[in-house]
């Protein structure tokens, strides 16, 4: 994840939560956040609420994330663990965002999200590598990059998108919230393993929030940034790439965002 923003021209800090609790750190220097994945607290508690309890339940902690979220010039990216962080903190996911942000004003802790991350119905970790399809939505990191299919690594046991209620997909597609799709070899969304690998409904496998600043995937375009850690590759593909592979656009919108809302 470092090796692609810093690709991307982003100067990068590997910041840990024990920089946050032990009010080492502050996080208004900062313009982005990247929650990687990488199994926290082993996953033993399930979908990152180890890592979401670390912030929410931690005064500071949630005092420094609250701040950082209300500014309009920051942006947030989840991927795998991240990915279900972002949906616990309800940063994406949450049909309605105004509700979300006045109870982090309010400093009340969040009540059950209505989006989470479930276990894969295969009941197993699956490390593959499946083709999306990269919505139209408003999306910073994802700007002009819509109608896309490209191939991407996954790696998780819990990736499977899980609503409170039927009505949350239905009002996430229609306010344009859902980024990425798993598709098949016909280029159209899948449920069908194993081209979806988790069986998430409607191939969701990412979400960004309406404003487009939050977006959450559980798979991992920071490990398709170069060419040769693909797999496959159509060789039209090939024939057409430098050093980078098409993943690294997304990290090149979201520096040339930050320049733009300086």
């Amino acid at each position: 994840m470092v090796a692609a923003l810093h690709m991307a021209g982003f100067q990068v800090w590997d910041l840990t939560m024990q920089d946050i609790v032990s009010e080492r750190m502050t996080l208004d220097r900062f313009r982005g956040l990247v929650f990687p994945g990488g199994f926290s607290y082993a996953d033993v508690l399930g979908s990152a609420k180890g890592w979401a309890a670390s912030f929410l339940f931690h005064p500071y902690a949630k005092e420094q994330l609250d701040k950082f979220y209300q500014r309009e010039d920051t942006f947030s990216l989840g991927i795998c663990n991240g990915c279900q962080l972002l949906a616990l903190l309800q940063w994406v996911g949450n049909t309605n965002p105004r509700q979300g942000v006045m109870k982090m004003k309010e400093g009340i802790i969040p009540v059950t999200p209505e989006v989470f991350l479930d276990h894969n119905l295969s009941e197993r970790y699956e490390s593959r590598f499946p083709s999306v399809r990269i919505e139209k939505t408003s999306s910073i990191m994802l700007k002009g990059m819509a109608g896309s299919i490209l191939g991407v690594w996954i790696a998780h046991a819990e990736g499977r998108f899980a609503y409170q209620s039927p009505t949350v997909l239905a009002n996430l597609e229609r306010q344009n919230c859902v980024a990425l799709r798993y598709v098949d070899d016909n280029c159209k969304e899948t449920e069908g393993y194993p081209m979806n690998p988790n069986g998430s409904d409607h191939g969701v496998a990412g979400l960004v929030s309406q404003d487009g600043r939050h977006l959450a995937m559980m798979p991992h375009p920071e490990r398709a940034v170069l060419p040769w850690q693909w797999p496959y590759m159509p060789e039209e593909m090939k024939s057409k790439l430098g050093e980078a592979s098409p993943w690294l656009q997304m990290f090149v919108n979201a520096k040339d965002w930050c320049h733009e809302t300086q």
